[in-house]
């Protein structure tokens, strides 16, 4: 299994599905955005051929060649995507995702009438320009991974309790139902009704408050994918502390003006500690001393029906790898694991699902065990599920490969009761 991300470019194409017109290109290399451009005859043959098999009606979804994967997909028969990675070891899945993302990105920021009803090309084109930055970040080395897993990030705050009843009492007040706090792109806590709202908005959002440069408030319109995708909401968003922010998705009210530091204060000045040690949760995700085994490098815990998420790599004070390199590992086996080893997820391949059932009552668990050749060496990578739970954990080299079944099974065990 490759780094993903380590060598290699991506290629992001955005044409009008009708016409072949390019609407946008972006590209990153080695996980940071780029300026390279693929030239346009190659955008024209690799639009050429989808085109062609649509008109023998053959879907084509994906290629390969020797060092490039090619995935397409058109949406609304409007908007045709298509994405090429030479990164090393690239599966289908992760790109398929990364163009679902990617589309949410621009219905979310756009609205879906002007992406299926194209009047006049070089005006929506100017209209994208307001998603690079939300697709940029989809591109590069990000520390967040609901962009793969379709799951919200998330953090578990010291005094979650405390903050759920304040974030409650705050909603009420403002006359929205939906409202969290974020920190670092991640949901520390959230009311009721924003943890309903459906895929892909659940993850986008809190993704675009993490990729914006930091303000001490917005007034956002935003479309739902999902739920609003051709009537805008607004996306308020008020900074409580460096890094921590209020987000409130709501009508035409409550004003912004509403919202003045006076009613902040109000309402989050009692709760200011419990908000400080949430800040260091964004890299970490667990609270300071929550016991973990020293061999985990990285984990990656997800609840598959609430579509939630924990991601970290920094557990612990271990050098090597490289947070980033730990990061691609555990993005390259989890689309390793979940494209080939464990039952669909819901929503996804419906009617095999329910002859899977009575198998995710049973932990079902796989390995990847590299450079066992001398003691101490290579990587250790488990996955383990049950449930609704998977667990994916990046253990140290000196880690005996025979323990690794009952090292995951510990680790779920202490952690579902925070999942």
């Amino acid at each position: 299994m490759g780094e993903e991300g380590t060598e290699g470019t991506v290629h992001l194409l955005c044409l009008a599905a009708s016409s072949g017109v390019p609407l946008f290109c972006r590209s990153s290399r080695g996980g940071t955005p780029a300026r390279q451009q693929l030239p346009f005859s190659v955008i024209g043959s690799l639009n050429g051929v989808h085109m062609f098999g649509q008109n023998l009606e053959v879907q084509l979804s994906s290629a390969r060649t020797k060092d490039t994967t090619v995935v397409w997909k058109s949406f609304h028969d409007s908007i045709t995507l298509i994405v090429l990675s030479s990164e090393e070891d690239t599966l289908e899945l992760r790109l398929e995702r990364l163009l679902q993302m990617v589309f949410g990105a621009m219905v979310l920021l756009v609205g879906l009438e002007e992406l299926t009803n194209i009047r006049n090309v070089e005006r929506l084109k100017k209209e994208l320009r307001t998603s690079y930055r939300l697709i940029d970040s989809f591109l590069r080395d990000s520390e967040l991974i609901g962009d793969l897993t379709q799951c919200v990030d998330c953090v578990v705050p010291p005094e979650g309790s405390l903050l759920q009843e304040a974030l409650s009492g705050f909603a009420e007040a403002v006359g929205t139902a939906f409202v969290s706090l974020v920190v670092s792109g991640r949901v520390v806590a959230a009311t009721e009704s924003w943890w309903r709202l459906g895929t892909p908005e659940a993850v986008l959002l809190p993704w675009l408050v993490g990729s914006l440069p930091p303000q001490a408030a917005r007034d956002y319109p935003v479309y739902l994918p999902h739920g609003s995708p051709t009537v805008p909401h607004r996306l308020l968003t008020l900074t409580l502390l460096p890094g921590l922010e209020l987000c409130l998705l709501c009508g035409p009210r409550p004003p912004l003006s509403q919202l003045d530091p006076q009613f902040l204060e109000h309402w989050w000045q009692p709760l200011l500690d419990p908000l400080r040690a949430c800040l260091p949760l964004g890299p970490r995700a667990l609270p300071a001393g929550f016991p973990l085994h020293t061999d985990i490098l990285g984990l990656l815990l997800l609840h598959l029906e609430l579509k939630r998420c924990l991601f970290t790599v920094e557990p612990s004070g271990a050098k090597e790898p490289s947070p980033e390199q730990r990061r691609r590992l555990l993005r390259s086996f989890y689309t390793l694991v979940t494209a080939m080893h464990f039952p669909p997820e819901p929503g996804q391949q419906e009617e095999k699902a329910e002859n899977a059932t009575h198998q995710a009552q049973v932990p079902r668990a796989c390995y990847l065990v590299s450079g066992t050749e001398e003691p101490g060496t290579g990587r250790r990578l488990v996955a383990l599920q049950l449930g609704p739970r998977r667990l994916l954990l990046l253990l140290s080299a000196q880690s005996p490969i025979h323990g690794l079944r009952g090292l995951a099974s510990h680790t779920l065990h202490a952690l579902t009761p925070l999942l």
